[in-house]
């Protein structure tokens, strides 16, 4: 055999075992993102969104529906979702998932869900947003998932019966703030099941310093079993060995909270440019 075949014959080895390995090996998250669902907020797009009128986390505003009081806005291409200090005690109707009826409130906020929408499986989820005027103390504006099964107000098919955060019912928090801990931060990371409806919080979370008032993406996406947590499209955070742990249809959640006792005044503003989801080809 001479050389040129011998060079010819080790070329065709070369590229028929990188072929072989790429084909065999090649992980999905090299694949291209294709864009399944967009919002830009030109518009309140009820096919996207209805209102979510819930009390949790002892949290001391009202939601209200309709944009009413000036909770909810869509102009100038953004969606703005506002906490606001009316003045005057409101008789509030949000029901805890025990049933208990919220006390009257001088705060009210809005608060936005795909659920019953716009909901898939595993992907990738991100949003552009920023807090108008940074922290204040006692704000808890957030950005979420959570399973589609989950029991909680609205309930509007027979198979929404699974409670918080169980299997069917998990929450993975994208962009979560609270304005009595530290100013510029925010926290992202999954909600731990520790069984009879009860989760933990802090072990699969981690906080990171970021310019709330300055407009910046965050998401989060499947990539094998883990889940990746991106600011500005890059990596941050990472749970690895968890994202098998959420197999069921995920929507999304735009919400501004008032979380604790802090007195406030006026009104605080989070504003949305666009929300997506996408999945790989």
């Amino acid at each position: 055999m001479n050389n040129t075949t011998k060079i010819l014959l080790l070329f065709i080895i070369l590229v028929t075992g990188g072929l072989l390995l790429e084909s065999n090996n090649e992980p999905n998250f090299v694949k291209t993102w294709e864009v399944d669902f967009f919002d830009d907020f030109n518009y309140f797009n009820d096919e996207n969104w209805q209102d979510q009128r819930i009390w949790v986390n002892d949290e001391k505003q009202c939601y209200l529906p309709d944009g009413e009081l000036n909770t909810r806005e869509v102009s100038d291409g953004t969606l703005k979702l506002r906490v606001i200090n009316i003045g005057e005690e409101y008789e509030c109707d949000n029901y805890d998932k025990f049933g208990n009826l919220h006390p009257k409130t001088e705060y009210v906020a809005g608060r936005i869900a795909s659920k019953n929408r716009k909901e898939f499986i595993k992907g990738k989820w991100t949003a552009r947003l920023r807090v108008i005027g940074g922290s204040k103390k006692s704000m808890f504006p957030a950005w979420w998932i959570l399973g589609a099964r989950n029991n909680e107000s609205p309930v509007q098919e027979a198979n929404e019966d699974i409670c918080w955060p169980s299997v069917g019912s998990g929450e993975i928090d994208i962009f979560e703030h609270h304005g009595d801990y530290t100013k510029n931060h925010f926290t992202t990371g999954a909600i731990k099941d520790l069984g009879d409806c009860t989760g933990d919080w802090w072990s699969y979370r981690k906080g990171f310093d970021v310019t709330l008032d300055e407009f910046h993406t965050y998401s989060v996406e499947w990539e094998g079993s883990d889940l990746v947590y991106r600011l500005d499209d890059l990596e941050v955070y990472r749970n690895e060995n968890l994202g098998d742990s959420y197999p069921e249809p995920m929507f999304a959640i735009l919400n501004f909270a008032k979380i604790t006792d802090n007195p406030m005044q006026g009104e605080w503003v989070m504003e949305v440019d666009w929300v997506k989801h996408e999945y790989r080809l």
